[in-house]
């Protein structure tokens, strides 16, 4: 599984995570709360990611500090979430 963001036509400053062979995680820890905006960003980024390998899983690697609808828009959209700690 590639990681470099070039490879699914995305922007370098994406950071991209191998979780397990057919898992990748798109890796967001900001200080600030994750918004339905930034969830509808992440969905773009995911959707790109299984249009050019279909066959990946997409989870969303964030601290806790993400909004309700943001959750339930990800779960919808079979998203998973990981969550990390970051000191």
């Amino acid at each position: 599984m590639e990681t470099n963001p070039s490879y699914y036509n995305l922007p370098a400053r994406i950071q991209l995570d191998r979780i397990s062979s057919k898992i990748i995680g798109i890796r967001k820890l900001v200080k600030g709360r994750i918004v339905q905006k930034d969830a509808e960003k992440i969905l773009e980024i995911a959707r790109q990611i299984i249009s050019v390998a279909p066959e990946l899983e997409v989870v969303l690697i964030c601290t806790k500090n993400i909004c309700s609808k943001s959750i339930r828009l990800l779960e919808e959209n079979k998203i998973g979430i990981q969550y990390v700690e970051v000191n």
